[in-house]
């Protein structure tokens, strides 16, 4: 896999029962590039091993004054030179395209994961996780991947290094042979302390961005409440934390560093000692010495490596941890489970790919049912639901979209008889869109807005209506730069930032509508828009979706007076059914709901036989006549 070849195809289904698995697995599914990385490093380590051979034969031959071995000897170095030369080059570019592959692999696992899960990623994983997982955890993941080769070319030069010394002078080699696994192994015994450390800071860090995305995300309503000081405050607390634990990471990095100077410069003290001796007893020659006081100064480069994958890892294996729990996560986990794996807290390999069918979809036309709550959707009517807990609205939306946040102990939705969760992602999504309260414009031409998978019965001009958008596109064209004549080319800023709420909701709904799912449930669609334009966007959704199951969640009269069939939920179950004015004569909880009336009320309304729900539905008659006149 080259760069140029990115994105992958099909990422694969990782092993993400613990972190060094996954570590492994990434290893393993880019075994080319590794070994590619594996060769050119060799090529580059034997190098820099070759020319202390070399410029020990220059002294002798300088010593003996031979001329001919003296120009044999610069053929030799311009040759480990040119390998030096050629092997860094390569070894540096396989080694950052399988950094960048290991990277671009884990982003699109994560991708694929956000897209499969929805909005229950963030109800399962904090949201600050997720950013430090696809952010920075990512890039030292693939750190991990690319340094296993290049410490594995720089272990094997240094064995052969040492083999080759053992012959070309035994008497020194010996003393190499020795104190080089000393200096390997020597830093063993700090590493598990220093990766406690480690891991201390990466908790820390990850608490930190998790308070910072949360108190970002909620900035307007701290500020609405003068709470803002009180997060900031933590914030910084919590930044602090983050920076002691840093220091204390950093000094074990830094006594390994140390380790890492003090003891080779030991080794070659005592290789230039003892050599002394040997070459006044003449057991070997000054060219011999100079060549193996080289090799175990340029030995130096290639044992850097070794703290360097130490390092790696120690901080590679929390962040493949944090990875591998968010891609274990699935639609649905076996009761007993949590969204990380097993009964026995280990991840669960998922055993399929996500795009492999376990069941037929089910024929068009079906009803849509949620068996926790009773509530039945008929298909092809347009049905509204009463629920006194908007918690338990959105939950309920999640399961009718079958990724719900709670699958451990939430039976699936069912959609004509089949389980949602037992079909494909793309299946299910098709079947049934969910837009939720606080749904997410994306930045760029309203046209792109809408450029949206869709059966492509329902033109993007005829959901704008049924919406409600003309005054959103007047706005979007005064907001346009000058030039821009058709409204569906005028540019949305990020989140529509530029919009008011009720104009985002009716743009999110105008997308919803041009989809044209076969079931479409709404989440408080018009929470933020006027009564008037309210019934209006009531009127164009239900004609619309004539004839398609659609579902509203809501508890506005003029939203659940246009509806054909009306579901009271009461305390997670379905309660009463009827239209909208039978309810409200007949329930009195469906009445409390929607017309906000509070106990002490009721009870004076059955003191003095004053009819509210008549009233109320009285109210509700002349609002529809004042907006059917005004429009």
């Amino acid at each position: 896999m080259q760069i140029s070849d990115l994105p992958y195809p099909d990422p694969g289904v990782p092993d993400v029962r613990s972190g060094p698995r996954f570590l492994l697995w990434l290893g393993l599914g880019q075994l080319g590039g590794q070994l590619r990385s594996l060769g050119w490093g060799l090529l580059h380590f034997c190098g820099v091993a070759g020319l202390p051979y070399a410029v020990g034969l220059g002294v002798e031959a300088v010593v003996d004054r031979d001329g001919n071995r003296l120009l044999l000897v610069g053929a030799l170095l311009v040759l480990t030179g040119a390998a030096i030369a050629l092997g860094d080059s390569m070894l540096h570019r396989t080694a950052v395209t399988n950094w960048i592959t290991a990277a671009a692999r884990v982003q699109q696992l994560l991708a694929r994961k956000t897209a499969e899960l929805g909005s229950a990623l963030t109800r399962r994983v904090a949201a600050g996780e997720v950013v430090a997982v696809s952010t920075g955890d990512v890039e030292k993941i693939g750190w991990f991947v690319e340094a296993v080769s290049r410490f594995l070319a720089a272990a094997l030069s240094v064995v052969l290094i040492c083999v080759g010394l053992l012959f070309y002078a035994p008497a020194l080699g010996v003393v190499v042979a020795i104190g080089v696994p000393v200096l390997a192994l020597a830093v063993l015994p700090l590493l598990p302390r220093a990766t406690r450390r480690a891991d201390v800071q990466r908790e820390k860090a990850g608490r930190a961005t998790e308070l910072a995305a949360d108190t970002v995300a909620g900035l307007r309503v701290l500020r609405g409440i003068g709470g803002e000081e009180l997060f900031l405050g933590r914030y910084r607390e919590a930044s602090q934390e983050v920076r002691a634990a840093a220091v204390r990471s950093a000094r074990m990095w830094a006594l390994i560093a140390a380790v890492q100077v003090v003891l080779p410069g030991a080794l070659m003290i005592t290789v230039v000692w003892y050599g002394s001796v040997l070459v006044q007893d003449g057991r070997i020659t000054v060219g011999e010495l100079v060549a193996v006081f080289s090799a175990v100064a340029t030995m130096l480069y290639p044992l850097r490596h070794f703290e360097e994958i130490a390092m790696a890892y120690s901080f590679s294996r929390p962040s493949a941890k944090r990875a591998a729990r968010v891609l274990s996560l699935t639609r649905s986990n076996p009761a007993g489970t949590d969204g990380a794996g097993g009964t026995d807290g280990t991840a669960r390999v998922t055993a399929r790919p996500p795009t492999q069918a376990q069941a037929q979809a089910p024929e068009a036309g079906g009803d849509l049912y949620d068996p926790e709550t009773g509530l039945l959707a008929p298909a092809g009517v347009l049905t509204a639901v009463v629920c006194g807990d908007p918690d338990l609205a959105g939950r309920l939306a999640e399961r009718l979209g079958g990724h719900p946040a709670d699958a451990a102990d939430s039976p699936s939705a069912l959609l004509g008889g089949v389980a949602l969760d037992e079909l494909t992602l793309d299946e299910a999504r098709t079947l049934v869109l969910v837009q939720d309260k606080d749904p997410v414009l994306l930045s760029g031409a309203l046209r792109e807005l809408l450029d949206v998978p869709a059966s492509g019965q329902v033109e993007p001009g005829a959901a704008l209506a049924a919406a409600r958008c003309g005054d959103v596109l007047d706005a979007l064209l005064q907001s346009a730069p000058d030039g821009t004549e058709d409204a569906m080319d005028a540019r949305i800023t990020e989140r529509g930032r530029s919009l008011s709420g009720g104009q985002r909701q009716r743009l999110a709904l105008a997308r919803s509508l041009v989809t044209d799912p076969e079931v479409l449930v709404l989440d408080e669609p018009t929470s933020a828009v006027d009564s008037h334009t309210e019934a209006r966007i009531a009127e164009g959704v239900a004609a619309l979706r004539e004839g398609r199951t659609t579902v509203v969640l809501a508890s506005s009269p003029l939203l659940l007076d246009r509806a054909d069939r009306v579901v009271l939920i009461h305390e997670g179950r379905v309660a009463a059914v009827g239209t909208h004015r039978e309810l409200l004569h007949a329930e009195p909880r469906y009445r409390a709901v929607v017309t906000r009336e509070t106990d002490e009320e009721q009870e004076r309304a059955r003191r003095e036989g004053a009819p509210l729900a008549a009233l109320e539905e009285e109210l509700l008659e002349e609002e529809l006549t004042e907006i059917e006149e005004s429009a």
